[in-house]
C-alpha cells in the first residue's frame, strides 16, 4: 500500500530589488564596439567611396596620368573651387528629384526605371513653353508656369505605363524601360527638326538644339559667391521633405505602403488599390519630368540631344540604395553628385579617358550596394526582427 507523501509547499522566490517608481532599471553600459556597430550604416557606404576613388585613381594612372595629378583634378573637380561645388550641388539636385520620384512609386510596390524618358520628355515640354512665352511675362509666372509643364509632361509618360499595369497587368519595369528608347527618340525629333523645336538654321555651323529660353524662364542663383548653385537644390530639398512627410505622416502613406506590402490584403480592405498604384507611378514620372525642367531652365537654357545624359539611370540607383530613406537619398545623390563633377574634370586636366568616370560611378555604386548587405547580414537575427507586441510585453 503506498503512503501519500504530503506535499511540500514550494520555497518563496527571493525579493529581487526593483527600480524605484518612475525609474528604469539601469541599462548596461555602451562599449566602443556597440558604438561602431551603431555608426555602421555612415561607415560602410563611405569606405566604399573611399575605396572607389582610389581604384579610380590607379586606373587613371594606368592610363598615364601622374598620381598627384589625377588625385589633385579628383579633388579640385569635386570641391576645389565654388564652382565645382555649385555644379555638384545641382547634379545632385537633379539626381534627388528623380530619386524622390522613384521612392514614391516603390512604397507602392512599383519600380520606375523610366526616369530618362521622362527626363526627356519634359524638358521637350517645357522647353516648348520656355521658347514661345513673350518677353514680358513676368518670371513669377513664367519659371513656375515651365516647371508645372514639365511636371505635367514626365507624368503623361508615366501614366502610358501606368495604365498599362493598372488595366491590363503589363510590368511597369518592362514598359518604363522601353518608353525611355521613346521618350529619347521624342527629344533628339525635336531638337532636329525646324518645324518643331529647333533653333532657325543660318549656316552649317548651327547646332542641333533649340533657341535659347526666355530670361523669365531662367533658373534663379542662389547668391552665392562664385557659385552657379540655383534654386533647383531648395526645389529638391523641399520635394523629398514633402514626400517623406507625405508617405510617413498621413493616411495616403499608410495606404500605398499597404498597396506595397500586399495588393489582395489592400482589395479586402477596400483600398482603391488601381488608382494609388496609377497615382504613384504618375507622380515618380513628375518628379523626373520637372528634373528635365529644372535641367532646360538652367545654363546655357537650351534644350540638346545629349540633355538627359544618364540622369534617369543613376537618379534610380540613388533610389535602389536608400531603401525608402528619404534622408538616405539625399546623401547618396549628393555623394553622386560630387563624383560625377570629379569626373568630368579629371577626364579634361588629366587627359584620361571618359570611361574613367563610369568606372568610378560604377564601382561607387556595387561598393555601396555590396558592403549594405554585408552589413544587413552581420547584423544579428534579433535586431533585425521588428519587435512584436509579445516582445514589448515581455521587456514591461
Amino acid at each position: 500500500m503506498t503512503v501519500p507523501v504530503p506535499a511540500t509547499a514550494p520555497a518563496p522566490a527571493p525579493d529581487l530589488p526593483r527600480p524605484a517608481p518612475g525609474r528604469e532599471p539601469a541599462r548596461p553600459a555602451r562599449t566602443a564596439r556597440d558604438r561602431l556597430l551603431d555608426a555602421r550604416p555612415v561607415l560602410v557606404p563611405l569606405a566604399a567611396v573611399v575605396g572607389a576613388l582610389a581604384v579610380s585613381t590607379a586606373l587613371a594612372v594606368l592610363a598615364g596620368a601622374a598620381p598627384v595629378e589625377a588625385a589633385t583634378a579628383l579633388w579640385e573637380g569635386m570641391v576645389g573651387t565654388p564652382y565645382a561645388v555649385g555644379s555638384s550641388l545641382n547634379v545632385a539636385a537633379v539626381l534627388l528629384l528623380v530619386a524622390t520620384g522613384f521612392l514614391v512609386a516603390h512604397r507602392a510596390g512599383l519600380v520606375n526605371v523610366g526616369g530618362e524618358g521622362q527626363i526627356c520628355v519634359g524638358a521637350v515640354a517645357a522647353t516648348a513653353v520656355g521658347t514661345s512665352l513673350p518677353d514680358a511675362v513676368p518670371a513669377v509666372v513664367a519659371l513656375p508656369l515651365l516647371l508645372v509643364t514639365a511636371a505635367v509632361g514626365g507624368a503623361a509618360w508615366a501614366s502610358v505605363a501606368g495604365w498599362l499595369a493598372v488595366r491590363r497587368g503589363v510590368s511597369e519595369v518592362i514598359t518604363t524601360l522601353l518608353l525611355n528608347f521613346v521618350g529619347a527618340a521624342v527629344l533628339v525629333l525635336s531638337v532636329h527638326e525646324e518645324a518643331l523645336l529647333r533653333q532657325p538654321v543660318t549656316s552649317s555651323e548651327t547646332l542641333p538644339q533649340s533657341a535659347p529660353l526666355v530670361d523669365a524662364t531662367h533658373l534663379p542663383l542662389l547668391g552665392l559667391p562664385g557659385s552657379p548653385a540655383t534654386v533647383a537644390i531648395v526645389l529638391a530639398l523641399a520635394g523629398a521633405a514633402v514626400a517623406a512627410l507625405v508617405l510617413r505622416r498621413t493616411a495616403t502613406g499608410v495606404r500605398l505602403s499597404a498597396v506595397g506590402l500586399s495588393r489582395p490584403a489592400s482589395l479586402r480592405l477596400g483600398l482603391p488599390v488601381d488608382r494609388l498604384r496609377f497615382t504613384s507611378l504618375t507622380t515618380a514620372g513628375a518628379a523626373a519630368g520637372l528634373a528635365g525642367g529644372v535641367l532646360v531652365a538652367s545654363a546655357p537654357h537650351v534644350l540638346d540631344d545629349g540633355l538627359a545624359s544618364g540622369y534617369g539611370f543613376s537618379g534610380l540607383v540613388v533610389g535602389l540604395l536608400a531603401r525608402g530613406s528619404f534622408l538616405a537619398a539625399t546623401g547618396i545623390a549628393t555623394a553622386l553628385g560630387f563624383l560625377v563633377s570629379g569626373g568630368i574634370n579629371l577626364q579634361l586636366a588629366a587627359g584620361v579617358p571618359a570611361s574613367i568616370t563610369q568606372i568610378l560611378e560604377s564601382l561607387v555604386i556595387l561598393g555601396v550596394a555590396g558592403t549594405t548587405i554585408w552589413a544587413v547580414r552581420r547584423t544579428p537575427r534579433a535586431a533585425r526582427r521588428p519587435r512584436t507586441r509579445s516582445d514589448t510585453e515581455a521587456t514591461s
